[in-house]
C-alpha cells in the first residue's frame, strides 16, 4: 500500500475493510459511498455542516477477522464554502498510516493511539445511544438488554408513571425499532407520557425515519404544546418529527411557528435551524427578521453563519441579502454583518 493516499475511502478500501460513513452533526444519517467520495474530492460541499465542521462516524471492520466494527468519530474542518479542508483530512490519514500501516483492524492497542488527535470527538450520550441502536439494527444484531423493558413500558402494561428504570439505550433501541406493534403502542401512549420520557424520546426519535401515521400523531401533540405555549414540548415534538418522510406535516409545524413570532424564543429557533433546516427554504427571511428584531447582533450573525453554510439554504440566504423590500431591523442587521 502506498504511503500517499487520495482519500479516507481509498485508505479503508486498500486495507480490505467493509466500511460505512454517517453524519453525526445535525442528525445521525448515512452518507453513501459515492457522496462521500464526492465530498472527499471537493466535488460537492459537505451537505450537513455544523460549526464549520463535518462531524463524521466512520464504521469499519474486516469480515475475515471479526464482525465487531471499529468506529472513528471525526470532526473535520470545512472551508467557507463548506468543502472539506483536504490538508486536515490528509493529516489524519497520515496519522492512521503511521499508527496502523495498512492493517486497520485487529490491533486495538494501535487503534488507541488515534484517540488523542485534533480530529477526534466524543458524541454526547443521546447521540451515542442512538448511534449504537442504529448500528445494531444495520448489522442485524440484537438490541441492548434495556430494550425489552422499554418495549413493555410503551405497551402500557407497567403503568406510564413507572419510568424511572428506563434506560436511555433502551429508549434509543425502541426509537429505531418501530415495528407496527411498537409504533401503535407509542401512538396510543403519547398523551400519557411523563415529561422525562418525552425528553428522552425526543433526543433519540429525531434520528429515526418515522412514518406518516406517527408524524400525524406527533403533530397533534405539537399543536397541544403550541396552544399551551409549552416551549419545552414545542421543541420536543419538533425534534421527534424532524426526520419524518411526511415533510408536508413538518412544514406546517415550522410555518405555524415562524408566522407567529410570539411563540418563538431562541431555543425554538435553534431547534428549527439545527433539526428542521431541510424545510426552511421558504422561511429564512421570517426567521432572520425575528432574530434581527428580538435578539442582539451576535445571535443574528451566528445563526446567519450557520444557515449560509448549508448548501441547500445558501442561495436563499444570499437572496435575502439582495432583497429590496425587507424590514428596517433586518436591513440593519444584514448591514452590520459586512461591517465586522
Amino acid at each position: 500500500m502506498q504511503h500517499t493516499i487520495s482519500s479516507l475511502g481509498e485508505l479503508l478500501d486498500n486495507a480490505g475493510t467493509t466500511w460505512r460513513v454517517f453524519d453525526m452533526g445535525r442528525r445521525i444519517q448515512k452518507i453513501d459511498k459515492q457522496t462521500f467520495s464526492q465530498i472527499e474530492n471537493n466535488q460537492i460541499p459537505y451537505p450537513f455542516p455544523l460549526q464549520q465542521h463535518a462531524f463524521l462516524a466512520i464504521q469499519f471492520w474486516n469480515s475475515h477477522e471479526t464482525e465487531t466494527p471499529y468506529i472513528w468519530f471525526l470532526k473535520m474542518p470545512l472551508d467557507e464554502q463548506s468543502k472539506l479542508v483536504q490538508a486536515s483530512r490528509n493529516h489524519f490519514a497520515s496519522m492512521v498510516l503511521e499508527a496502523l500501516g495498512n492493517q486497520l483492524t485487529g490491533n486495538d492497542e494501535a487503534q488507541s493511539q488515534l484517540d488523542n488527535n485534533p480530529y477526534v470527538f466524543t458524541p454526547n450520550a443521546n447521540k451515542l445511544a442512538a448511534f449504537n441502536a442504529i448500528i445494531k439494527k444495520e448489522l442485524k444484531q440484537s438490541a441492548s438488554a434495556y430494550y425489552e423493558h422499554v418495549e413493555l413500558y410503551f405497551s402500557g402494561k407497567l403503568g406510564f408513571n413507572e419510568w424511572q428504570q428506563l434506560g436511555l439505550q433502551g429508549i434509543a433501541d425502541f426509537a429505531m425499532r418501530l415495528t407496527d406493534t411498537n409504533q401503535d403502542n407509542l401512538i396510543k401512549a403519547l398523551d400519557q407520557l411523563p415529561q422525562p420520557v418525552v425528553n428522552s424520546l425526543a433526543a433519540t426519535l429525531e434520528h429515526s425515519a418515522i412514518s406518516v401515521a406517527l408524524t400525524e400523531a406527533l403533530f397533534v401533540q405539537f399543536e397541544n404544546a403550541v396552544k399551551q405555549q409549552n416551549s419545552e414540548n414545542i421543541i420536543n415534538y419538533l425534534r421527534m418529527m424532524s426526520n419524518t418522510s411526511a415533510t408536508g406535516i413538518l412544514e406546517r409545524a415550522v410555518e405555524k411557528l415562524v408566522t407567529t413570532p410570539t411563540l418563538l424564543n431562541l431555543d425554538i429557533v435553534l431547534t428549527l435551524t439545527g433539526r428542521c433546516w431541510h424545510v426552511l427554504e421558504n422561511h429564512v427571511v421570517a426567521l432572520m427578521d425575528y432574530l434581527a428584531s428580538e435578539h442582539d447582533q451576535d445571535v443574528f450573525a451566528g445563526i446567519f453563519a450557520d444557515l449560509v453554510a448549508i448548501p441547500s439554504l445558501r442561495p436563499h440566504m444570499l437572496a435575502m441579502i439582495r432583497m429590496q423590500n425587507r424590514s428596517e431591523a433586518l436591513s440593519r442587521a444584514i448591514g452590520k454583518l459586512f461591517q465586522q
